[in-house]
């Protein structure tokens, strides 16, 4: 898939009505926005439950299927309560889109959404025009790599967590292969031999990064990847985003408090309050922001 994914367009909307206003408003004259790069393409639509059986879509913590007291524009949580509503978020393939906004707004749960992490309603979400209700998840979850806040390391060397995926399928990664996925996440190849209780959070995130690159993931989903970092190890993790974007054309969605090392690596920024998608802007243009809510956000950013 590593060819590949320059080719991936991934999109998430849950109201197309709302989607078309959204990009007249605030994507006018910007064709990348909704153009195929290559063909392959993702998107999502609709509404959907926590769910963390993995035995379907749209099913809450009761197991009944999908929610016929739902709005088709909104997007609820196990216990009913309102996550998403009318969200538009559209991923250009091989671009990296930032989504900041207030703690609560929705972020991980849009994010979550993108690999049955938090379970959607079906023919809500596509990959490559692929419901993924009904794909197999743990091959979903291959093609749409996820990395969180902290690194939770597995016992043994770094080799061993950098060939934990591939080996779960009966592929044994060679020495070269693991230095090689080292070097993408900007770490240095001679580690392989470490031990990973031995590392710092900032090495170990960016092993972490390696071991969901081992998958050859076609989207990268990132959850503040940085957010316990200090400052040196976040320009680390930045930086072999950014080169991964470059290299292999890896599409990004990252979520962020942080607007200033969004406006640094995002070539789109989505904005989310209270669920809803108020804007999304070009890095530069973050000021030009119109929501009440999402200018405050960013003046006191």
């Amino acid at each position: 898939m590593g060819s590949a994914a320059g080719n991936k367009h991934f999109s998430s909307f849950f109201s197309p009505v709302y989607f078309v206003q959204l990009l007249r408003r605030c994507l006018r004259g910007h064709a990348s926005v909704s153009e195929n790069r290559g063909g392959a393409r993702a998107s999502a639509s609709g509404r959907g439950r926590r769910d963390h059986s993995n035995s379907g879509c749209g099913r809450g913590r009761g197991g009944g299927g999908e929610d016929p007291g739902a709005e088709p524009d909104e997007a609820v949580g196990g216990d009913g309560e309102e996550i998403l509503r009318g969200v538009s978020l559209d991923v250009p393939a091989g671009m990296i889109v930032g989504v900041i906004g207030p703690s609560g707004s929705g972020k991980s749960t849009l994010l979550r959404a993108l690999n049955r992490l938090w379970e959607p309603a079906p023919g809500s979400v596509f990959l490559d025009a692929d419901d993924i209700c009904r794909l197999d998840v743990l091959a979903l979850r291959r093609k749409v790599g996820m990395l969180f806040q902290l690194p939770a390391m597995f016992e043994g060397t770094v080799a061993e967590n950098v060939r934990f995926g591939p080996q779960l399928r009966g592929k044994k990664l060679s020495d070269a292969e693991v230095q090689k996925l080292l070097s993408l996440a900007d770490l240095d190849p001679s580690l392989v031999s470490r031990l990973a209780s031995e590392l710092s959070v900032g090495q170990a995130q960016r092993v972490a990064l390696a071991r969901t690159l081992a998958n050859d993931p076609e989207v990268l989903l990132l959850d503040e990847p940085t957010s316990a970092l200090d400052p040196i190890s976040t320009q680390n993790i930045e930086e072999a985003i950014v080169r991964l974007k470059k290299t292999r054309g890896l599409t990004t969605v990252m979520v962020s408090h942080s607007v200033k090392q969004i406006q640094r690596i995002a070539d789109l920024v989505c904005l989310l309050v209270a669920g809803e998608v108020v804007e999304v802007l070009h890095p530069a243009n973050l000021s030009h922001a119109q929501h009440p809510m999402a200018r405050r956000f960013l003046e006191l950013s």
